[in-house]
């Protein structure tokens, strides 16, 4: 099994700055992907940002140039940084980690999400 733990969410007002991590543990033998995701009341989880092993990133075009995603391959832990916060952003955010674990075996995570709110 592969475990996900996310941390840094919370209450920010807009304009403000926080930060997601998220650990993966477990059998892991080879993280492919890891990324976040994120669910506003009364819509779709939608991707926020995504980025592979060799470091490629890509992101929703209402995260761009705001949200920076980064990771540790030796710690398997993925980051978000999320500056310029807006109202809009307010969901619940998730983490999710693709790759192989043992033995030999694929895996496709989920953290169980952590709250960001941002007031106006």
């Amino acid at each position: 099994q592969v475990q996900l733990v996310e941390s840094g969410g919370g209450l920010v007002q807009a304009g403000g700055s926080l930060r997601l991590s998220c650990a993966a543990s477990g059998s892991i033998f080879r993280i492919n992907a890891m990324g976040w995701y994120r669910q506003a009341p009364g819509k779709q989880r939608e991707l926020v940002a995504h980025i592979t092993s060799g470091g490629s990133t890509n992101y929703a075009d209402s995260v761009k140039g705001r949200f920076t995603i980064s990771r540790d391959n030796n710690k398997n832990t993925v980051y978000l940084q999320m500056n310029s916060l807006k109202p809009e952003d307010t969901a619940v955010y998730y983490c999710n980690c693709r790759g192989t674990r043992w033995p030999a075996v694929d895996f496709d995570s989920w953290g169980q999400g952590t709250q960001v709110t941002v007031s106006s």
